[in-house]
């Protein structure tokens, strides 16, 4: 999995639209093997993006858990902690 894709779901305070949009670029940027498509395959590239942030943002709504929301600032303050184990 593409390392700049993070889990959307059950979070707090909610995913937004432009984080489903940055996942799904990010993933068809990987898919692709492309980070920036010529304009030939452009519209190509444009129209899986929106699909693929449409289709993210239903399997969103539809999830179910019993579980507390995940606090973002906790979330990214484990991540600075791994980060600081791994690069010191």
């Amino acid at each position: 999995m593409c390392r700049n894709i993070h889990v959307l779901h059950n979070l707090e305070p909610a995913t937004t639209s432009d984080e489903v949009r940055a996942a799904a670029l990010q993933y068809v940027r990987k898919v692709s093997g492309y980070a920036k498509p010529s304009q030939a395959n452009q519209a190509a590239f444009d129209r899986a993006v929106a699909e693929i942030a449409h289709a993210t943002e239903h399997l969103l709504a539809d999830l179910v858990t019993n579980a507390a929301p995940r606090d973002r600032e906790v979330l990214a303050a484990q991540a600075r902690e791994r980060s600081a184990a791994r690069y010191g």
